[in-house]
């Protein structure tokens, strides 16, 4: 009990102390990394960032976002571990489908272990999108198309074979008795550039991620056929799109967004990102900008966040041997 009694009160020392050497970094540019092309998940997840850090007065200087496409996250991974690890300015955003390519090895030399988590500040749920005029009133109407010809259905989404978006449409088209091999996919770098392809007719479906569609569903651009979550998400639009379960299909993926400083960064610096993030998720307003970008309450920093990514790096390493793409 004594021992239990010390050990906490150490770490709990530890803790203000960091937290008091972190009053003494500030950012001098503060710079959030959207690793893909403007306009998809790694974008919103900056956007909430920044929006709520200016809105909450968080930082002494504005953030700004730059975009680093390239590899759905490898390049920007490996420009913070190699050209920048020590820069503290900068935090860069990280997802689920992130840490499904670390599981995939899709990173090069580098794993999960390289850099240093900062935060999950949400998480989102995976979508099957058409266009809003498309023929595909239902997810049973596409996947009997593609049960009736794979290749008659064009899928599109963020990444190659073994993405995570490639992952959504794997898993639901194997739902219908189909082998994801033999299905029609087309790969994009990122979100926003499988939307143009959506909308410009070049591709069927796509599969992405509910705060990603929310833009074009308030804009009537699209039909959401599915939600693969375990039950409906709360609020409207998505209050009364059915999930892939309740159609039949046994699908579920779940994409948390969080974010990451490179391996080098000092502990200050490390701990002002994890008091930033905590004082932010704290408001009243933090919570209203996810909600307006279409994330759900997800809400962890430090040790925590660390030690979930890392599970979920894990998880997907038996994933990817489930479905067959690794051995």
């Amino acid at each position: 009990m004594l021992k239990n009694t010390i050990r906490s009160a150490l770490a709990l020392a530890g803790a203000l102390t960091l937290s008091a050497q972190a009053a003494d970094f500030s950012p001098k540019r503060p710079e959030c990394i959207a690793p893909a092309s403007p306009g998809g998940g790694f974008d919103i997840t900056c956007r909430i960032a920044v929006n709520s850090f200016e809105e909450l007065g968080l930082l002494e200087e504005p953030m700004r976002v730059t975009y680093m496409p390239g590899g759905i996250g490898a390049v920007a991974y490996n420009t913070i571990v190699a050209q920048r690890p020590a820069d503290a300015d900068a935090i860069t955003a990280f997802s689920a489908g992130s840490a499904l390519n670390l599981a995939l090895g899709k990173f090069g030399q580098f794993d999960e272990n390289a850099v240093r988590f900062v935060s999950i500040i949400g998480t989102d749920f995976g979508v099957v999108v058409v266009k809003a005029d498309s023929p595909y009133q239902s997810l049973k109407d596409l996947l009997e198309a593609v049960k009736a010809d794979p290749t008659s259905v064009a899928f599109g989404a963020g990444g190659t074979v073994g993405s995570q978006d490639w992952m959504k449409v794997a898993l639901t088209v194997k739902s219908a008795g189909v082998d994801p091999r033999q299905m029609r996919f087309v790969p994009f770098e990122g979100g926003g550039e499988v939307t143009t392809a959506l909308l410009g007719g070049h591709i069927a479906a796509m599969s992405g991620d509910a705060a990603e569609a929310l833009g074009l569903l308030n804009s009537g651009d699209v039909r959401v056929l599915a939600v693969l979550s375990e039950d409906r998400l709360p609020g409207e639009p998505f209050a009364s799109i059915p999930t892939a379960k309740e159609q039949g299909y046994d699908v579920v993926w779940e994409t948390y967004r969080g974010f990451y400083t490179g391996p080098d960064v000092s502990d200050e610096a490390y701990q002002f990102w994890v008091d930033t993030f905590t004082k932010a998720m704290e408001s009243e307003k933090f919570a209203e900008i996810r909600t307006q970008r279409g994330l759900f309450e997800l809400s962890m920093v430090g040790k925590e966040a660390e030690d979930y990514i890392k599970q979920s790096v894990a998880d997907y390493r038996d994933l990817a041997k489930e479905v067959g793409l690794t051995q």
